[in-house]
């Protein structure tokens, strides 16, 4: 995270000047670790996948817990205090609260019902938590059911209606055209798929070999952001107490890295400028995005820009 830090120029030096308001996301993941950088965020927890039980009875857990690590690592990634690496590892915007709902397993698993049942979870604690953002790093490949598809866009809808700026990660289905994740394809919702830059040329792993895509010679640009996704070090969902802390942290890649990055980011706009509706975060979003000089289909707008959006707020030409 300090590479990304600094590639973003949301250097130490930098982020000292900015003050604000506390911001909530919420996050539907795989739950989140009671990790020492990310006690300080937490807000509020919801396990919606149930552990099994005798006769197939199932168990809910509010205890905070991760049995994948998936949504440790995304959390850390948008909240981490960096407290066990010296500030080294801290994520795009400590400070914010976290409301977190688990909707996949211990094998990073999930279902559209219980996707739906955490999403209808946001809605309803919106104004009880005051969240503006929820963060999708979870991919959903095309559905075969249409009820299923329909179900998932109207709740997107109802989101994006009261005023929740939903953010999906572009999955790691790609370079194919017309590869991105289901759930980012709708206009009301951003996708974000990965790029780093200068970062990585040259490397065959890299996060935007296999990021997701839009259609080739669409009008609609999709993804609609990128952001840096590989070889991201973050919380380790494996964190136990009292472990040395070069092994509290752990690297992952993907387009569900590069999501809680430009979450982030948001977030950090809402600190200054609380006022900002989630059309109006979008539209600075993609107008400040640096150009890469990619297809549209896999840049989107472009390079997410955090210091361009923070500088009109600053002049109030949002």
């Amino acid at each position: 995270m300090d590479r990304v830090r600094r590639q973003l120029g949301l250097t130490d030096a930098y982020l000292a000047r900015l003050h604000g308001q506390t911001v909530t996301v919420a996050v539907l993941d795989s739950g989140i670790k009671q990790h020492p950088d990310l006690k300080e965020a937490l807000f509020a927890f919801h396990d919606f996948t149930g552990q099994s039980g005798k006769a197939g009875r199932r168990y809910f857990y509010q205890t905070p817990y991760d049995d994948y690590g998936h949504g440790t690592h995304v959390c850390g990634i948008l909240a981490g205090n960096g407290s066990l690496s010296f500030g080294r590892y801290q994520g795009i915007c400590p400070g914010m609260r976290l409301v977190v709902g688990k909707v996949l397993d211990e094998r990073g698993d999930g279902s559209v019902e219980e996707m739906l049942e955490g999403m209808h979870w946001v809605l309803e604690t919106q104004s009880q938590y005051e969240t503006r953002l929820l963060n999708l790093s979870v991919g959903i490949a095309n559905l075969r059911s249409k009820g299923k598809e329909e179900k998932l866009r109207a709740m997107l809808e109802r989101l994006s209606e009261h005023g929740i700026l939903v953010l999906c990660a572009a999955g790691n289905k790609g370079p194919a055209t017309g590869s991105l994740s289901f759930l980012g394809a709708g206009s009301e919702v951003i996708s974000v798929g990965c790029h780093d830059g200068e970062y990585f040329r040259g490397d065959p792993s890299r996060c935007a070999s296999r990021s997701g895509r839009g259609k080739r010679n669409s009008v609609v640009r999709k993804p609609d952001i990128v952001a840096p996704g590989t070889r991201i070090k973050s919380c380790s969902g494996r964190y136990q107490r009292g472990m040395r802390a070069e092994f509290a942290y752990e690297v992952r890649s993907g387009t569900s890295m590069a999501t809680p990055i430009v979450t982030g980011c948001l977030a950090r706009v809402l600190q200054s400028e609380s006022k900002l509706t989630a059309k109006e975060l979008k539209r600075l979003l993609t107008s400040t995005a640096t150009d890469l000089g990619e297809p549209w289909n896999q840049q989107g707008w472009g390079m997410v820009c955090p210091r361009a959006m923070l500088e009109r707020v600053r002049r109030g030409s949002f």
